[in-house]
């Protein structure tokens, strides 16, 4: 199998998510207004937000769950240094989710002068189809890269990690209605699907609403939402952005679920391999070639979506090192 690794770590400030910040950026600018909002969970997003508003020398708060603080330290001082201000979330599970709740009740009490730029393929319309839309040059760009490679525009497989699905969107997005390429979303499963610390949405969730959007959610009988786990700071989100959701329900994307153990041997062999040291949430998609085998002649793109400067405390930690 010939593999591709889509390097948006390579991106400025480390990963996909300067993509969309730009693009939002630009058209916060457009609508005059003069402060941003964000939510981050692993910080990669925060760290874009406040780069972007760095630039334009606009006001920037970045909402992070208290926990994510404590994880993704080094995200947390770059934001800082960038003149960003960072407030911690400290409801809930103090992830992910929280720093979103935080956000839209900032934005919904400062409507006239805030911009929130959202970093996933989630909340109200139209937010996940703007963010896909700016996310799309990744599979604008996975098709001339590949056509230089190899003459062909479609690769036979697409593969990216999802927790929201921003840069999931942007690897499917020019693929989506092309049958000859295989779609592949990868979850973080925690310490197992049915171990109750999981984020695989697809496996776990039902129809329902969160932050504005109808989709896929991990929710108990009486639609409370179950708070969601995984080693990444980035995936664990209890539901998925509904383009994602559509996808798994079409049975147009095939979904696998990846455990934060499967994900961190993924992340060491990776460095060890080909010197490339990725983010925890890519880690994920790495892994699925104990799960997925493939044909011999087939070419699979992968999005490297981050690299694991981030999360070199984890890795530490859990390998020792």
């Amino acid at each position: 199998t010939k593999i591709y690794l889509k390097r948006e770590d390579l991106c400025h400030t480390g990963a996909h998510k300067v993509n969309n910040t730009i693009g939002q950026i630009l058209m916060a600018k457009k609508l005059g207004k003069n402060r941003i909002i964000a939510e981050t969970g692993a910080g990669q997003h925060g760290v874009a937000t406040a780069t972007v508003c760095a630039l334009m020398g606009i006001q920037c708060v970045v909402y992070m769950g208290e926990i994510d603080i404590d994880r993704q330290a080094p995200n947390v001082a770059r934001m800082k240094m960038l003149g960003a201000e960072v407030r911690p979330a400290l409801s809930g599970s103090r992830t992910l989710k929280d720093a979103t709740n935080e956000a839209i009740r900032d934005w919904i009490n400062n409507p006239v002068d805030t911009h929130y730029i959202i970093g996933s393929v989630v909340g109200p319309h139209p937010y996940p189809d703007m963010v896909a839309r700016f996310q799309s040059v990744i599979s604008e760009e996975i098709k001339w890269q590949l056509q230089e490679k190899e003459g062909r525009e479609n690769p036979d497989y697409v593969v990216a990690c999802v927790g929201g699905g921003s840069n999931a969107a942007g690897t499917y997005y020019h693929y989506l209605d092309n049958p000859d390429v295989g779609i592949i979303a990868v979850e973080a499963a925690g310490k197992g699907v049915n171990s109750g610390e999981s984020a695989a949405t697809s496996a776990l969730g039902k129809v329902g609403i969160i932050h504005g959007s109808k989709t896929l959610l991990m929710q108990t009988d009486d639609g409370q939402i179950t708070e969601p786990y995984s080693i990444s700071a980035g995936l664990d989100y209890p539901g998925v952005g509904p383009m994602h959701a559509h996808l798994f329900k079409s049975g147009r994307g095939e979904f696998i679920s990846i455990t934060d153990d499967e994900a961190m041997l993924a992340g060491l062999e990776l460095a060890k391999l080909e010197g490339i040291i990725p983010a925890i949430e890519t880690s994920h998609a790495f892994a699925i070639f104990e799960h997925r085998k493939f044909k011999e002649d087939d070419v699979v793109v992968i999005n490297l979506s981050g690299r694991g400067d981030k999360d070199l405390n984890t890795y530490i930690e859990y390998f020792k090192l």
